[in-house]
């Protein structure tokens, strides 16, 4: 066996046992880890950090306690649930698979790679983590903590994401036959808590002895990164609309595609052009604009104008819309960008320069 593997595992593991982070999905020494919540952990950090995701996993579990449980409620319940925490297609999938896994394998999760690979919404990262963590099957894991240990830990020249193609042959150098499990999530601690991106603390590091680029003195310099493309800009308009009795006017967005399923208020299509009004009033109600907000995605920035309007008491949904109240506009599953734009629009409303502004009988 060579030194990596009779070392480097030895030392991760052992750090691992002192300083393992006590997450809410993560089974405690002795335990046996429960797969709903692995897949169902796995599925909300993608992308995602550990302080985002920590609220989302409570509320998950304390409204779906297990797979048949979620696999059974509406789905507009769960994309409710998932509001605000961003990539509503994991939402999309996570449902699906959850019915799946109902379904097809009686409530219980596939135990191996290529069994979990066939689930909603289940990528390689995923099925390797669900297999060595819930069932401690050796699997090769790499995140994004994972790859930038791996890249100090090696110094590695090749800038990413080209690097990227070689981490996972590095990690199987020096990844043990036992514990698997407990070995992906010391990776995943250690570049989370001691290698992070910025001022990582190699002197608390069990392994800085064995880190090449701990020993030039340079680890803030790996990962190397290839220059980035900018970021094309979108731009649109959103619509705004507020009836007397405090209605506000939303519908649903196609099943598929960016934010698919969730709720929104009416608009233009995002593009290149400036946004501009409705070509007809919406309602019969003229629009005030009300400013602008802005919004990332992965791959585009968005700009979006936001017109703001208040229609009489009784005004009737157009085709597709419906009216919702303060209460249920509350528990709505908006997405993030257009709780901006809500958050706009009702400080315009309230300086009080529309008529009519004011809720009331």
């Amino acid at each position: 066996m060579s030194k990596s593997k009779t070392e480097i595992d030895a030392k991760l593991l052992g750090w691992y046992d002192r300083h393992r982070r006590d997450l809410p999905w993560r089974a405690r020494p002795g335990e046996k880890p429960d797969p709903y919540a692995v897949w169902l952990s796995e599925v909300m950090l993608q992308q995602t950090t550990v302080a985002a995701v920590r609220a989302y996993f409570d509320k998950f579990i304390k409204l779906w306690p297990g797979v048949n449980n979620l696999a059974q409620a509406p789905a507009e319940a769960v994309m409710q649930a998932w509001a605000g925490l961003g990539y509503y297609s994991r939402a999309r999938n996570l449902y699906a698979c959850a019915r799946k896994v109902a379904a097809e394998h009686g409530g219980i999760f596939p135990s191996d790679e290529a069994g979990l690979r066939r689930l909603p919404g289940v990528g390689p990262y995923t099925a390797a983590a669900i297999a060595a963590i819930a069932f401690d099957r050796p699997a090769i894991v790499v995140d994004g903590n994972v790859e930038r240990v791996m890249a100090r830990l090696r110094a590695l020249e090749t800038p990413f994401p080209e690097a990227k193609k070689a981490i996972p042959g590095l990690v199987a150098e020096i990844a043990p036959r036992k514990r698997p499990g407990d070995f992906a999530q010391a990776m995943m601690d250690l570049g989370a808590t001691v290698c992070t991106p910025r001022r990582p603390a190699c002197v608390l590091c069990p392994l800085s002895g064995d880190c090449a680029a701990r020993k030039r003195d340079a680890a803030e310099n790996f990962p190397r990164r290839a220059a980035r493309k900018p970021r094309p800009l979108r731009r649109g308009a959103v619509f705004y609309l507020r009836r007397a009795d405090g209605a506000v006017l939303t519908r649903t967005r196609p099943p598929r595609g960016l934010l698919g399923g969730m709720e929104e208020f009416f608009g233009t299509d995002w593009g290149e052009t400036l946004a501009e009004q409705p070509s007809e009033p919406l309602c019969g109600v003229d629009l005030a604009f009300a400013g602008e907000i802005d919004h990332v995605f992965t791959h585009f920035a968005l700009k979006l104008a936001v017109f703001v309007g208040v229609a009489p008491r009784g005004t009737q949904a157009p085709r597709g819309g419906r009216w919702r109240g303060p209460e249920e506009m509350a528990a709505a599953a908006l997405p993030s960008v257009m709780r901006k734009a809500e958050a706009r629009a009702e400080k315009f409303l309230a300086r009080g320069v529309l008529p009519d502004a004011r809720i009331g009988p």
